[in-house]
């Protein structure tokens, strides 16, 4: 598939927001003291920020973005029109509070509630945003069980990292926020790399052979391309890497947004101070390189059924 630049923002971006949303609600609703008005004021609005630059680059990939409104009322059947209902729910119980931060600067039992509230519905958002592409039947590396895992642990584990690196900021570090990056980073790292061997080592079911129904008598070969020139579909959904390629930008995404941070992360837990806040700024950044490039191999890695049409012997 053709990795357009707007779904790899989306992703990445509301992904962020999202895992960031979920640890900062779980630490409102669960740690007794939901935290002090500055790291609200500074993580929520974060958050939604990012949320909403997802959301608004993911619009740039429609052919008339002016129509994504109507998106909504297909929540029934589409889960792109669920994750769009779902990622605007979330913003009430995300609102309302920052809004009670902003009112008090201890909203108590507010906090709490809207804190476990907001978790849950950044989750089923993420949860959302992946069975856009789970459920697509007609590309392999979409349609399998790594996927969601996959999107849940990444939203997670980058949300994780940037709570952490805001804590140390604000000079409020924890070993405890810091382990959980550490925790998450590895389950996100084990979830990545079974994904990768499963696509690298499986195929899709269909065939040349299986869709004309010649396999019994050999393999199936195309006689004469179906078009003179390129058109949309080949565009769209033949795009391809060459495995050397994918292999190298792999290599690259692991040791970006998981081997340096996870190593950063462990130094900020010895150290303290503003040399651990600038180690987790760092660690930030590298992740956010990692990540993009992680995403658009998601895109890059993925073939349509269709290209068999167009010659390709596997998808």
């Amino acid at each position: 598939m053709h990795p357009a630049l707007s779904v790899i923002v989306f992703t990445t971006a509301s992904g962020a927001g999202y895992g960031l949303l979920v640890w900062y609600g779980l630490m409102s609703a669960f740690s007794g003291t939901p935290g002090d008005r500055l790291l609200a004021l500074v993580v929520l609005p974060l958050a939604l920020a990012l949320v909403t630059v997802g959301l608004l680059s993911s619009t740039f990939h429609l052919g008339r973005p002016e129509r994504a409104w109507r998106a909504f009322s297909q929540w029934r059947t589409s889960w792109l029109s669920r994750e769009g209902v779902c990622s605007f729910v979330t913003y009430i119980p995300a609102g309302l509070l920052l809004l009670a931060w902003i009112i008090s600067p201890a909203p108590g039992a507010l906090a709490v509630a809207l804190g476990l509230i907001t978790a849950v519905a950044s989750l089923v958002t993420i949860y959302c945003t992946a069975m856009i592409y789970a459920s697509l039947k007609t590309i392999h590396q979409w349609h399998n069980a790594y996927v969601v895992p996959n999107y849940l642990a990444l939203g997670l584990y980058s949300g994780a990292l940037l709570l952490a690196t805001i804590l140390h900021l604000l000079g409020h570090g924890s070993q405890g926020v810091d382990i959980v990056v550490l925790v998450a980073g590895l389950a996100a790292l084990i979830a990545k790399l079974s994904y990768w061997r499963f696509i690298s080592t499986t195929r899709h079911p269909s065939s040349p052979e299986s869709a004309t129904g010649l396999g019994n008598i050999g393999k199936v070969r195309l006689f004469e391309a179906p078009h003179t020139e390129e058109n949309y579909l080949m565009r769209e959904m033949g795009f391809s890497i060459a495995r050397k390629h994918a292999e190298k930008l792999r290599s690259i995404s692991l040791l970006a947004l998981f081997a340096a941070p996870l190593v950063l992360v462990l130094i900020a837990i010895l150290i303290s101070g503003a040399a651990a806040a600038i180690t987790l700024v760092v660690a930030v950044l590298l992740a956010a390189l990692g990540v993009l490039v992680e995403r658009w191999l998601f895109f890059a890695e993925a073939r349509h059924v269709v290209t068999l049409f167009y010659g390709a012997r596997a998808a």
